[in-house]
């Protein structure tokens, strides 16, 4: 018997603050029947916003520094405002999916908020990821679990993603890992 599974997605969900700033925060979301299921922890400013704004954006982008700034602080990214929900989106996205709230499932750890295609635009073409690319956004779902991983673990994945980096990366890839590896050395794991 086949296993049916979501999809899931790595994207950049861009959520509103009470203020008008953008918020921008890495996420895996599922499509599920054609509507996007949102999951964002609890407490979060992205589920926070989503209760208060019910739309977001979900925004397709290959600068990796998009994923690893928001988990190391560096979250100035330029947002634009979307076409046809009272929201922002990435400006240098590739392309973005402007998001309704339909329902909501307010679960503990996670809440579930589901949502509904309004509009989407291409702003880029996508090209792939290479595999420093891949390693970085592989890295950052690592850094987001430093507190929940055994040590060794993040060690042996980030040693195997190394190998990547130093065939692939190019500025922005490095980039991105370096802001990683200070959270990594911060939280006090060594890694070679």
């Amino acid at each position: 018997m086949a296993r049916l599974t979501a999809k899931i997605h790595e994207v950049i969900v861009t959520t509103q603050n009470a203020d008008g700033s953008a918020h921008h925060a890495p996420m895996g979301i599922s499509e599920v029947n054609g509507h996007f299921q949102i999951k964002p922890f609890k407490p979060s400013t992205t589920y926070d916003n989503l209760q208060r704004q019910r739309t977001c954006s979900i925004n397709y982008t290959d600068d990796v520094r998009v994923f690893a700034g928001a988990l190391t602080g560096h979250r100035e990214w330029p947002a634009s405002r979307c076409e046809k929900v009272d929201g922002l989106y990435l400006t240098d996205a590739l392309s973005h999916s402007e998001i309704r709230i339909k329902t909501i499932d307010d679960d503990d750890p996670r809440a579930c908020f589901h949502g509904e295609v309004i509009f989407e635009q291409q702003h880029g073409f996508f090209r792939g990821y290479n595999r420093a690319q891949s390693a970085v956004i592989e890295a950052a779902i690592l850094v987001s679990r430093l507190s929940m991983l055994p040590e060794q673990k993040i060690r042996d994945e980030l040693a195997y993603l190394t190998i990547g980096m130093e065939k692939t990366a190019g500025e922005r890839e490095w980039q991105a890992w370096g802001w990683l590896m200070d959270k990594v050395k911060q939280a006090g794991i060594h890694v070679d």
